[in-house]
């Protein structure tokens, strides 16, 4: 069973990749018919930005779409040729009600939610004409919070909180402002993360492919083959969104993989590992939190800009440089975040 689950996961992963390398042409070819071209705005609030990053206006946005569509499309399809002709396509089906619906759920209202915003984007429309504000993201990042809080707490009666080392803890009704806490901490951090070229979805890789060894090891194996088929769509993401990218992810795509990993960890009691599962995502927002509230109390900055990577691109570092350096911190700390996952499993009652 085990072996057959790896080789199912290996299947899935890889039909992802060029499933998502196949569509890329064409969803790049749609983003040049829009016009979908990123603003970079020369605004006074981030001279700093504007300065770094004026070069690329004009990159098409919305590259996420590739994303979020091979993953959701792969699962329709192997869904409808398992229900009309069952048989083999029983096991490339990851859609299951128990582990995946909600995931699947989520990441399609995020990712059009995200699609919203980065259409106002392109068209000039909100404030300063750039889309949704942050405050009404946040908003919006809430509610989603609140329906799957209530989906979890009422619907599933989940109540507990694994603590690494000590095992299920009861937090009774804690656990809903625990689960918006974290829907939008996920959602609000990996917006702030993408801002280089490769960041956000190599960060995400590593992030996406722990949980789904966490996933098997609870032998949530339909789970474990949805977060690999999200790995293999952002390898293909990857393929070219590294520097210089050929189009940048969005919103469409930051917010419907912010959400996702939330829930997913979420539903395999995993929550406190993300600080090691995503840990560029968590200094990212860290260091927003951190400026934001210095000049509000000290009038100074800490940070030459934020989010910190364009603290280091001001300081004179290439891009490919910070790139590479917070992939390899987010895999450090993802081997370190497994290990202690295994460990905890060992000493504690599951």
């Amino acid at each position: 069973m085990l072996s057959f689950n790896a080789i199912r996961i290996l299947v899935l992963t890889g039909i992802s990749f060029f499933g998502a390398l196949a569509i890329t042409p064409v969803i790049t070819q749609l983003l040049h018919r829009l016009k979908a071209g990123k603003q970079i705005r020369n605004s006074s609030d981030a001279p700093i930005f504007f300065n770094l990053h004026h070069k690329k206006e004009g990159t098409p946005t919305m590259g996420g779409i590739i994303i979020w569509v091979t993953v959701l499309g792969l699962s329709l399809i192997f869904f409808l040729l398992n229900v009309f002709f069952d048989g083999f396509w029983k096991y490339l089906n990851f859609a299951n009600r128990a582990e995946t619906y909600l995931p699947m759920i989520a990441m399609l209202i995020a990712a059009l939610i995200g699609l919203i915003d980065d259409m106002l984007g392109i068209l000039k429309i909100g404030p300063k004409g750039g889309g949704i504000s942050i405050k009404h993201k946040l908003v919006l990042y809430a509610i989603i919070g609140v329906l799957g809080a209530f989906w979890f707490y009422v619907k599933l009666g989940w109540t507990i909180l694994y603590v690494p080392f000590v095992g299920n803890v009861s937090i009774n009704g804690w656990y809903i402002p625990l689960f918006i806490f974290i829907m939008v901490a996920t959602a609000f951090s990996a917006n702030e993360t993408d801002g280089l070229d490769g960041l956000l979805g190599g960060v995400s890789l590593f992030s996406f492919a722990s949980l789904a060894v966490v996933a098997f090891a609870m032998q949530h194996y339909d789970l474990a083959v949805f977060s690999s088929a999200i790995v293999g769509a952002l390898l293909a993401f990857l393929w070219f969104n590294i520097y210089p990218a050929r189009f940048f992810m969005g919103d469409t795509g930051s917010m419907a993989l912010g959400i996702t990993m939330g829930i997913i960890a979420l539903l395999t009691n995993t929550a406190l590992f993300l600080p090691f599962f995503a840990p560029i995502l968590v200094i990212e927002s860290l260091s927003v939190i951190v400026q934001l509230t210095s000049k509000k109390l000290f009038k100074r900055k800490i940070f030459i800009s934020t989010p910190i990577h364009h603290h280091f691109e001001a300081k004179g570092w290439p891009e490919t440089r910070i790139t590479m350096r917070f992939w390899i911190i987010t895999a450090i700390s993802n081997g370190v975040g497994l290990v202690l996952f295994f460990l905890s499993r060992m000493v504690t009652p599951q």
